[in-house]
């Protein structure tokens, strides 16, 4: 990293009056609306095979054409996108990139999408991070993603010391060429009673990071993404999936009405379980908010479907 300049031990930290402080627009405040904020770090995290770089790179797709991400989340800042994916050959990160644009009826060439070649990036390594920095420099871009984190070091993810300094050093680039930061990242085989984000993999910093989270999960009813936001409201999760438009797959959120309604999924969750669950467990569960579930709860128990027990409700 960059030395920051010498600075007298007595010289004063800088200070505004906080009605000073710059305001920003609603609008101004998404890089993609409800999906990632504008300048904001953080992790698309899910298990193996959960379509997590697939939804890094329609990221990536999406801010460098000013489409909507999967085809639902509109870019409110188009720019440059620069990947790197540690796990993927060139050819694979060429062809994927050329299906995303294809189903957009793009073509690959009008993007500016830029892929770092370099076959190590190493975000424990101070040169690492200097050639990084440099990188940025060069390319100035919009967002920068890294996929996966496990490949981009080889510290202790549980060792909280370890892992802040890796994140300092992101988020210190992060504030320096003011772009977003998106890293794919594992998360744990089984969550129990965790809130999502901390199955993240790792030291619990890592949630405590993001200011924008993508967590995909395999469902009954389908791959869902879950949606965290730092200083915003984040909107009821949704189903993905990568269907086959000949000749190009398409990556997708079906459109609302195509998405399993909230009661539906109480009535799935509540019928998949061998025991009654209480209604925190299913806030938790479905990711709702209170007033949302309380309604549905209603619903179905005037239809007779679901009931209310001593231990929570059951079909």
């Amino acid at each position: 990293m960059t030395t920051a300049p010498a600075l007298s031990e007595h010289a004063p930290f800088d200070v505004v009056r906080a009605v000073d402080l710059q305001r920003s627009p609603k609008e101004q405040r998404w890089l993609v609306d409800a999906l990632w904020a504008e300048q904001g770090v953080g992790f698309i995290g899910g298990t193996p095979k959960s379509l997590k770089s697939w939804v890094g790179l329609d990221l990536a797709v999406a801010v460098a054409s000013g489409t909507c991400c999967l085809g639902h989340f509109r870019v409110r800042r188009p720019g440059t996108a620069l990947v790197y994916l540690a796990e993927d050959r060139l050819d694979v990160v060429r062809e994927r990139l050329e299906a995303l644009a294809a189903a957009r009826t793009l073509l690959l060439a009008t993007l500016d999408i830029r892929v770092i070649t370099t076959p190590a990036l190493r975000l424990d390594l101070d040169a690492h991070c200097r050639r990084l920095e440099a990188t940025l420099a060069d390319n100035r871009p919009r967002l920068l993603l890294l996929d996966p984190l496990v490949r981009l070091h080889r510290a202790d993810e549980n060792n909280a010391q370890e892992v802040a300094a890796i994140l300092a050093t992101l988020r210190e680039l992060q504030r320096r060429f003011q772009l977003a930061v998106v890293l794919v990242h594992h998360t744990r085989k089984t969550i129990g009673s965790r809130q999502i984000g901390q199955a993240l993999r790792g030291s619990g910093d890592l949630h405590a990071w993001a200011d924008s989270a993508l967590y995909l999960s395999h469902e009954q009813a389908g791959l869902r993404l879950t949606i965290e936001q730092r200083a915003a409201p984040a909107p009821d999760p949704c189903y993905i999936r990568l269907a086959s438009r000949p000749p190009h797959p398409v990556l997708t959120a079906p459109e609302q009405d195509q998405r399993p309604t909230l009661q539906d999924r109480l009535l799935d969750t509540l019928q998949r379980s061998a025991k009654p669950i209480t209604r925190t467990e299913l806030r938790r569960l479905l990711a709702v908010q209170n007033n949302r579930l309380g309604e549905a709860l209603k619903n179905l128990e005037a239809l007779g479907r679901i009931r209310r027990t001593p231990k929570g409700w059951s079909c």
